[in-house]
């Protein structure tokens, strides 16, 4: 196996587990209604539902990134995509979408060159190999979160 491969494959252990922390990001999703996923239980928090767009989010940009694009900066609403029908088809949508953002993300790491990870990420002062640990890392980060919110 390739140290890409190994990679994509941390990558769906974060998402579908099983993954040695606790829960997989798509566990802690499953049973989690719209109205649920929609909601602020803590002040000055995302709910659910904006973090698994955020999450959503940036395995596109880095997809993107690994496919040449140049993605220096990210703008707000494409960072934190706002939840624009709170209604549980869209709650459906948005949990697919996730889901597919994922599995094309693992499936473009899988097949990325070994030789390429030390490389640079254009417009950025880290390589390939520290960009898809910190996406993982910060996959990991949100699954952390949502536990948190579905008990608050």
């Amino acid at each position: 196996m390739s140290e890409a491969q190994r990679i994509a494959e941390e990558l769906r252990q974060a998402f579908e587990g099983p993954a040695w922390h606790g829960p997989a990001v798509r566990a802690l999703l499953a049973d989690v209604s719209a109205e649920k996923a929609a909601a602020r239980p803590l002040a000055n928090t995302h709910s659910i539902w904006e973090i698994a767009l955020h999450i959503a989010a940036w395995e596109d940009v880095v997809r993107r990134r690994l496919a040449g694009e140049v993605i220096v900066d990210v703008a707000d609403d494409q960072d934190w995509p706002p939840v624009r029908d709170p209604d549980a088809e869209a709650w459906q949508r948005t949990q697919r979408h996730l889901e597919q953002t994922n599995r094309a993300l693992r499936e473009a790491i899988a097949k990325f060159d070994d030789a390429r990870l030390v490389d640079r990420v254009p417009g950025k002062d880290h390589s390939v190999y520290v960009m898809l640990h910190g996406l993982i890392h910060h996959d990991l980060y949100h699954a952390g979160q949502i536990a948190l919110l579905r008990k608050a």
